[in-house]
């Protein structure tokens, strides 16, 4: 058998043949800049920018385009820190091999194989290079690959291709070809991570559309408008420019990726990887959460803690030694490494193994073939009391000893042996692994967020139930080999004897009872129901294919990791959420507030050139809520756009009387003239603008929370910037310094009849509970 290769001679063969990876295709630098000039915001400003061309106003149309641009270069600076966060999430999840170097063995990346390496291939993992299996068997799911939906068993001298799943069993195989000189030309592409839009994005932008089109409405109205009072073609066209650029929510694609990717720069520091940018508001979005025990709720430091053994030839030894035989070897197995400990402490004579199939999870056993003291052969069966009792009779003794170690909290296993086809059960095995020190605390957080855990495990129905009491988790049992069609999270606290394959059945279980799903999983098996989950959690044990499937990779074992990423999903949501409303609120406005002007004072009360000021004080400014301080809610969120509607109807009211009373003040009160009337529009809705944005991003009183440091700098400058123009008269006309301290207070006064109303009306309306 090849024992494989030294360090320094692999080190030769990967300086000369390269790195087990094909090199992706980077997308240009100019082409990716130039993708960010193509979509629905930036035509509105490029379409903006051509009429202002065609009009001859070359200054506003060079704003408009410093505007687009400072929007562009934020997308591609954002892509860029979210491009460095998922790389980092891919380097943490590069695909794994266990190879033989120096007669040694060991875990390392995929990428280091050359060929003539020795690795191994065990139940779940993918094969990382084309392969020649010296020893063993091994059952291969190469549907990825040639798209047969049929797995293959492959014996020694077969060849395996890179990117193929291991299904069952295990071998050892010489590598023959490495990355782009494989069978299929590069390895399998394990971690998909784009960052896709998420249905919640796609719903607000439906809103921006549906707003657009109303807007458009009042365009056509205000045109009209114009014409019968006998406003000219010259006058008319800047009133269109202006009211277009009303509509442009400029910000809008830049806070939903900075959101997330805060968020996940964040959870990134506590061991919590994204996967997808999009997982962390369906994290917000759950209220139900299916966890794993062992290693999850549980320390996974799985021991022989009572051993039971039946009948009056077998001893505790003998019990030991007969599984030792059906265990695997290379320690990777939990169970089987605490099995073969125990007999090794027990120092129990080991039978002469003829044949051995590792553990299936499917058929939930083990077996070996063993030479018999005479020279027989004997079969020994190791698993679950439900597996074997298809091989074996559970006799009432084997039961009643079941019952009692289930009772005392052990997860047991049976174990048979037999010759000529009669089997017969030799004894039983307490495993035991003590619940982590801060589950039940966690599952209260989690309980006190309106988060429903559900505990789900392979074990029998009495030692989950004894777990589950110890963890404080209450609730009846689901018995083995039931899953519901529909199920809430009040019908049972623990689902025992679970399949990985039911996992998947139970996540569509509950999302057909209206439930948004977190599911914790950890084996190749798990996958589909880590797809189908709207927040797929990969548990730090899982393997490359589960990792591969979850949206988000815990690295750190237990519940805090899941905790940490509701929590910052929640707090990212509330910005968009109150982001979202504060567009919808000041946009819709902005318009309306434009066709009473004209209908008041017969005149456009907003330039174009005024129109970019206010997009460059005002929408700047409220990016920089992405980065808000943001309490989490203590309950599920989601969508709820008609009530989100319905909430800024009377907020953007109450803004328009304001606005209007300001403008009625200054043209019948005061008397201004239209160019001032112009400035006065500008600075009122800028300042305006800005107490909508601070009053709505906290859901009771403004004063009950402070806001970031970072927007409350982005919101001085703006206001600054517009009270400084209006002062001075730079590209408007000056406002005197009277009016200046009138409008500050008029504002001041504005912003807490308006946080009254939003107390009322948001108390009344619930824009985020799922």
């Amino acid at each position: 058998m090849t024992l494989g290769l030294s360090e320094e001679e692999a080190a030769r063969r990967l300086s000369r043949i390269g790195p087990n990876e094909v090199a992706s295709e980077e997308e240009h630098p100019v082409r990716r800049a130039l993708r960010h000039f193509w979509s629905p915001v930036p035509w509105m400003l490029e379409i903006t920018i051509v009429l202002q061309l065609a009009a001859g106003e070359r200054l506003e149309a060079a704003m408009v385009g410093a505007l687009l641009a400072v929007n562009v270069l934020l997308g591609i600076v954002q892509e860029g820190r979210a491009s460095a966060t998922l790389s980092l999430l891919r380097q943490r999840l590069a695909p794994k091999a266990r190879l033989r170097r120096d007669e040694k063995w060991s875990d390392s990346p995929a990428s280091v194989l050359v060929p003539g390496d020795v690795v191994q291939l065990t139940l779940g993992a993918i094969v990382p290079a084309d392969v020649r299996i010296l020893s063993g068997s091994v059952l291969l799911d190469q549907s990825m690959l040639t798209g047969e939906s049929v797995a293959a068993e492959q014996q020694a001298g077969a060849t395996a291709y890179a990117g193929a799943l291991v299904r069952r069993g295990e071998a050892i195989a010489e590598v023959v070809a490495t990355g782009a000189r494989t069978y299929f030309g590069r390895t399998a592409e394990l971690v998909r991570t784009a960052d896709v839009e998420s249905s919640e994005q796609k719903a607000v932008l439906g809103v921006v559309k549906a707003l657009t089109a109303v807007n458009m409405a009042i365009v056509v109205a205000m045109v009209a408008y114009a014409h019968a009072i006998g406003m000219t073609v010259a006058q008319i066209v800047p009133l269109v420019l202006a009211a277009l650029l009303s509509a442009v929510p400029v910000a809008m694609p830049v806070v939903f990726t900075l959101a997330a990717t805060v968020g996940a720069r964040k959870l990134a520091q506590e061991g919590v990887l994204l996967a997808r940018l999009s997982a962390l508001q369906e994290a917000a979005m759950i209220d139900v959460l299916c966890v794993d025990k062992t290693g999850t709720l549980t320390e996974n430091n799985l021991g022989v803690g009572r051993l039971v053994p039946l009948g009056a030839e077998v001893s505790e030894g003998m019990l030991l030694a007969r599984a030792s035989a059906a265990s695997s070897t290379d320690g990777q197995d939990p169970v089987d490494a605490a099995i073969r400990a125990a007999a090794a402490r027990f120092a129990a004579p080991s039978p002469k193994v003829l044949r051995f199939t590792p553990f299936d999870p499917a058929a939930k056993m083990a077996e070996a073939v063993v030479a018999g003291p005479n020279g027989e052969e004997i079969r020994i069966a190791k698993g679950s009391p439900l597996a074997i009792s298809a091989l074996a009779p559970m006799t009432p003794e084997v039961e009643a000893a079941q019952t009692a170690l289930s009772a005392e909290g052990y997860r047991v296993l049976a174990v048979a042996a037999g010759s000529g086809g009669r089997m017969g059960v030799i004894g039983l095995i307490g495993l035991s692994d003590p619940p982590r020190a801060d589950s039940r605390a966690l599952l209260g957080d989690l309980k006190a967020l309106g988060i429903a855990p559900v505990m789900i495990t392979g074990d029998t129905a009495q030692t989950a139930a004894t777990i589950a009491r110890a963890i404080g988790l209450d609730g009846p049992v689901c018995p083995a080999g039931h899953v519901p069609e529909q199920a809430a999270p009040a019908d049972y606290a623990v689902y025992a004897g679970v399949f990985p394959e039911d996992k998947f059945k139970l996540v569509r279980a509950f999302q057909s009872g209206g439930h948004a799903v977190g599911m914790c999983g950890d084996g190749a098996n798990d996958a589909p129901a880590l797809r189908q989950a709207q927040m797929g959690i990969a548990v730090s044990s899982a393997t490359d294919v589960a990792k591969s499937a979850a949206g988000l990779v815990l690295t750190e074992p237990g519940l805090r990791g899941i905790l940490a990423c509701i929590e910052e999903g929640r707090a990212a949501f509330r910005r968009v959420l109150t982001f979202t409303l504060s567009m919808l609120v000041n946009k819709a406005v902005t318009l309306i507030v434009m066709g009473g002007g004209l209908v008041m004072t017969g005149h456009a009360v907003m330039t174009p050139l005024l129109q970019v000021l206010w997009m460059l004080t005002s929408d700047i400014a409220m990016m920089a809520r992405a980065g808000d301080r943001a309490k989490p809610t203590p309950y599920p969120n989601a969508w709820r756009i008609r009530e989100l509607t319905l909430a800024a109807i009377p907020l953007g009211a109450t803004k328009l009387i304001y606005a209007m009373t300001v403008l009625a003040l200054g043209w019948f009160r005061v008397g201004l003239d239209a160019e001032t009337m112009r400035s006065l529009t500008f600075l009122t809705l800028v300042l305006a603008g800005q107490a909508t944005s601070l009053v709505l991003r906290e859901r009771e009183h403004v004063w009950q929370s402070r806001p970031g440091g970072v927007l409350l700098a982005a919101m001085a400058v703006a206001v600054a910037v517009a009270t400084i123009f209006a002062g001075m008269g730079w590209f408007m006309a000056p406002l005197p310094v009277w009016l200046l301290l009138a409008l500050y207070g008029a504002t001041l006064g504005f912003g807490l009849l308006l946080d009254t109303v939003k107390v009322a009306v948001l108390r009344r309306l619930p824009i985020d509970r799922r």
